[in-house]
């Protein structure tokens, strides 16, 4: 098993470059939430405050051809692969233009063909949808890709977790298996949630190896992640991969982590991902306070103007709408560019 300890920082572009992407994703994230409470959206928004270093080293780490089956809090690593504000926007907002056409939840969008799949859940079930579709890619002849999903540490305590790793650990498949521990499942603390010391320990029991990173600093899970892709796609099997964090937010905007226990705030996983990235980029002597606030008056300038955009689009409408399953031929892919 691997640890952070001892690593070398990511080299100064591809730091920058993810950091340019979690400051986009916080940005974007702060815009649903406001748009959420003036009552623009409908169903739940999830917000991945304090995840986004782990978050996005995932996404950034991928490369075209390979699979990215992202959960509610991967905005982040969602941008690094590819997503946009423009869509993400159209799907929370229920746009007919979006990749879903507004006719499912906010959180469910992908574009399968391009290996971005849409979440079925979070409780573990796109483990073995990516394990399936692994092995589906070996059936064909294909080599080099590698798949990778993310899950909280309560979902490690589902079937579909046990199954789908399992399943991957046999048949040796490239699976990127991602655990974002933010010490909490829902409101129910890691104590009551599992027995064992440490996530990391379930890799030896799957036979798989285990990587365990610092989430709240980016240069580190850059390195571990870059380590573990390369070698799932040398072929190095299943890698488990445990991050420790906080998730800085309530389960969801209608939650306000009231249970969360101030003394974990605190602590070294309490860091903001963000702020600790930005401050080692002044540190570096990689940018200044002034040049970064300008990054987000940026990124801010193009979430507003974009989410002002889809709010004049229209939305499906029912009694003119043929509601069909988007996996009719006619359907598949169709969506505003």
């Amino acid at each position: 098993m691997s640890s952070d300890r001892g690593r070398e920082t990511a080299p100064r572009t591809e730091y920058l470059k993810a950091y340019r992407v979690m400051l986009m994703a916080r940005v974007l994230e702060e815009k649903l939430s406001s748009l959420y409470r003036a009552g623009h959206i409908k169903g739940g928004v999830f917000l991945g405050r304090g995840q986004e270093a782990l978050s996005v080293s995932v996404g950034i780490n991928l490369r075209k051809g390979d699979i990215y089956a992202p959960l509610i809090r991967d905005q982040a690593g969602r941008m690094a692969f590819g997503d946009t504000a423009l869509d993400t926007l159209r799907t929370y907002l229920g746009s007919q233009l979006g990749s879903m056409r507004g006719r499912d939840g906010n959180i469910h969008r992908g574009r399968p063909r391009e290996g971005y799949y849409a979440m079925i859940s979070h409780l573990g079930a796109m483990i073995p949808t990516v394990t399936g579709a692994l092995l589906a890619r070996r059936f064909r002849g294909e080599t080099g890709v590698v798949g990778a999903t993310c899950i909280g540490d309560g979902g490690t305590s589902t079937g579909a977790f046990h199954e789908g790793l399992n399943a991957a650990a046999v048949e040796k498949l490239p699976l990127i298996m991602v655990v974002a521990n933010n010490q909490y499942a829902y409101s129910t603390p890691n104590d009551r949630q599992y027995a064992c010391a440490d996530l990391l320990d379930k890799a030896a029991g799957y036979g798989v190896a285990g990587h365990d990173v610092d989430g709240t600093d980016l240069g580190a899970c850059l390195e571990v992640l870059g380590k573990a892709v390369a070698a799932a796609r040398a072929g190095g099997g299943p890698q488990l991969i445990v991050g420790r964090l906080l998730r800085l937010v309530g389960h969801g905007e209608h939650d306000d982590a009231s249970y969360v226990d101030p003394a974990l705030k605190a602590s070294h996983v309490g860091r903001d991902c963000l702020k600790v990235a930005e401050d080692y980029i002044v540190e570096n002597g990689w940018a200044t306070p002034e040049e970064i606030a300008s990054w987000r008056v940026e990124a801010k300038s193009e979430v507003d103007v974009t989410a002002a955009k889809v709010l004049r689009e229209p939305a499906p409408d029912p009694n003119e709408e043929e509601w069909m399953a988007i996996s009719e031929t006619r359907l598949q892919d169709n969506f505003a560019a």
